[in-house]
């Protein structure tokens, strides 16, 4: 396995984190990018997958797109996101609740089926993996679909929150780039 050092090292720099477990990684990855760390990750990615017969990627609005897109191109694969809002032209939608940990509200999450189907494998991406809201949602949408679920990555997961825990228990295969053990006292410990 490759060490993603690059991503842990720009965690320790740029990273801020705030009272209540929160890492803010806004200034490269959820809202200013750095396309070239992005693409490094999503070749990693490719890497921790390869023996998957992968035909879609998908992830959910907003945070999760810059990586899944960036999987997608180099897996030669269509990328797919949940929308949190129903849009009014959507047709043989998909729906889910999912609860936002960092903005504490519940969204509708959608999609519709005619992107989502049973003969597709389907990798998820996403940015961060904590209590696993977001990923639950995204496994009750492919399971309405029919589809299959092949693997989850994430760029950082919070191991000292359930999320990383339960989906391996389900027996989901998942891949974190860089895991938290801690941000007690906002000091960021990565394992």
């Amino acid at each position: 396995m490759i060490d993603m050092k690059e991503l842990k090292e720009r965690i320790l720099r740029d990273g801020k984190c705030f009272e209540g477990g929160v890492l803010k990684v806004d200034n490269f990855i959820n809202h200013q990018m750095d396309p070239i760390l992005m693409k490094s990750m999503a070749v990693e990615f490719v890497r921790r997958f390869a023996h998957k017969k992968i035909n879609k990627v998908l992830t959910i609005e907003a945070s999760g797109i810059a990586p899944a897109i960036m999987v997608g191109y180099l897996l030669e694969v269509p990328v797919v996101f949940a929308k949190k809002k129903v849009p009014v032209t959507m047709e043989n939608m998909l729906a889910t609740k999912v609860y936002s940990f960092t903005k504490d509200r519940t969204y509708d999450v959608c999609m519709s089926k005619d992107f989502l189907c049973p003969d597709d494998k389907v990798l998820f991406i996403d940015d961060f993996l904590a209590n696993g809201n977001a990923a639950k949602g995204i496994i009750d949408l492919v399971k309405q679909a029919g589809a299959e679920l092949v693997g989850m990555g994430f760029l950082i997961e919070k191991s000292f929150q359930e999320g990383g825990e339960w989906l391996r228990k389900e027996g989901i295969h998942v891949e974190s780039l860089a895991i938290i053990e801690s941000l007690d006292n906002c000091q960021i410990k990565l394992k």
